[in-house]
């Protein structure tokens, strides 16, 4: 496993926002998924909150600012291309606003076809 620092990470590719998973620590959940500036990955790095950009406010914000279900970020992990991120998280309280523990609660139905091979 390599360690890389903030420098290594590619902002330029997908315009300096970064798609951001975040996944309960223990239990290998998916949480959410976020968006994250330089900004926002710096204030994580140095805080060990997870920090992110509000795509609909259009503004920095730490997650649970408002609710007190702060995320505290045990590990971040950065792809192979350098331009996606996992915040490893110890979630104790929902991540959700709409108070799910998860924002992964909706099942989307799937029909498929049958093969015709």
């Amino acid at each position: 496993m390599n360690t890389k620092s903030i420098d290594d990470v590619d902002f330029e590719k997908r315009h300096g926002l970064l798609p951001v998973i975040v996944q309960d620590l223990d239990t290998k959940d998916i949480m959410m998924l976020g968006y994250a500036t330089r900004e926002a990955l710096d204030n994580t790095l140095k805080t060990g909150n997870a920090f992110f950009w509000s795509t609909s406010r259009h503004k920095l914000w730490m997650k649970g600012e408002d609710s007190g279900n702060i995320q505290q970020v045990e590990k971040i992990f950065l792809d192979c291309d350098s331009d996606a991120l996992i915040y490893l998280v110890n979630s104790k309280t929902p991540v959700c606003h709409t108070g799910n523990r998860s924002c992964f609660h909706n099942l989307l139905k799937i029909s498929r076809k049958k093969d015709t091979y």
